[in-house]
């Protein structure tokens, strides 16, 4: 995809203005007791505490409600393991409209849960990438839905983009702003935030090492997709998106991956410092921040937390 075609600032303005009365503006959380631990000011953005528990209310509502009429009358449909799959329904029950969401057979039974709950229909799928795609065209074809992708959307893109916006705008001289990547959305929207509302600050991207897909697709200068993840971070498991990739390309300033044991040690800290409850996926930038925490002693750096679904449980600590 051409870097001409991406949103611009006055796409992610009219998405703010288009979404804000179906999102939260989440707060900006620190904790003294950490940032001595860390020899860090750390900064976090508290997508956790958005409606649906996650960040990708935000994509999701800016692209179904930049739809026409008649598409909305039809419903939605997309894929996704749990969040994206909660906010596409929540705002299909405030738009009043049908939503299908295509899950895999072991996404999170609280995710699934939730999902229902918002009154939308879900159909199973093996968990990879082919099985969720195929499956998801099946019920497009059958419902004439529009498909609202997890993340290789520009409306999503926009949305998410909202997030690391409001966050620049909250905190003040960050050298460094942590974001995750998946897909990609969230990545693509915030490095695009920082191009045009944060001075160019720079911004990592925070990836677990068993799902890898963006570190190795960027070292390699093409996608190289991830066939076969193997991560407690459930909502990382896919593979960039190519309208995120080039986005991705330009701006990142670096790429960190962290272990498993690496993303449950921060959620443990986030759990114990700032008494929030994170998802192993919310956790990863945070873990990335503490690998590389030397070269940051004594700045203010931001990181998004960004999501907090998980099974209280079956906590990994």
């Amino acid at each position: 995809m051409l870097l001409q075609e991406i949103p611009k600032k006055d796409d992610i303005l009219s998405a703010e203005k288009r979404i804000h009365n179906y999102v939260h503006r989440t707060p900006v959380f620190t904790s003294n007791q950490l940032n001595e631990i860390l020899g860090v000011h750390v900064y976090f953005k508290c997508e956790n505490l958005q409606k649906v528990g996650a960040f990708k209310m935000r994509g999701a509502s800016n692209a179904i409600l930049s739809l026409t009429k008649a598409q909305l009358k039809k419903g939605v449909a997309t894929h996704s393991s749990g969040n994206h799959a909660q906010a596409v329904a929540l705002t299909a029950k405030l738009a009043k409209i049908p939503a299908y969401i295509v899950m895999p057979h072991n996404a999170p039974e609280v995710k699934v849960e939730a999902v229902r709950r918002y009154g939308a229909e879900v159909i199973y799928c093996e968990s990879n990438l082919n099985a969720r795609e195929e499956m998801l065209n099946e019920v497009v074809e059958k419902t004439g839905a529009s498909f609202i992708h997890p993340y290789d959307n520009y409306d999503v893109i926009a949305g998410q983009a909202t997030c690391a916006k409001e966050m620049l705008e909250d905190t003040d001289h960050l050298k460094a702003l942590f974001a995750p990547i998946g897909g990609g959305g969230l990545m693509a929207g915030t490095l695009l935030s920082s191009q045009y509302f944060g001075n160019k600050t720079p911004v990592i991207g925070a990836e677990p090492a068993g799902a890898d897909d963006a570190y190795r697709s960027w070292k390699a200068g093409k996608i190289i997709p991830m066939e076969h993840p193997d991560t407690i971070a459930d909502g990382l498991r896919t593979s960039v998106g190519e309208r995120n990739f080039p986005i991705i390309q330009q701006y990142v300033k670096d790429i960190i991956t962290v272990s498993d044991e690496e993303i449950i040690e921060a959620m443990r800290l986030i759990f114990n410092y700032l008494k929030l409850v994170v998802e192993p996926s919310g956790a990863v930038p945070f873990a990335s921040m503490i690998k590389i925490k030397d070269q940051f002693k004594g700045k203010k750096v931001g990181v998004i937390l960004c999501g907090g679904n998980i099974d209280l449980k079956k906590l990994p600590f």
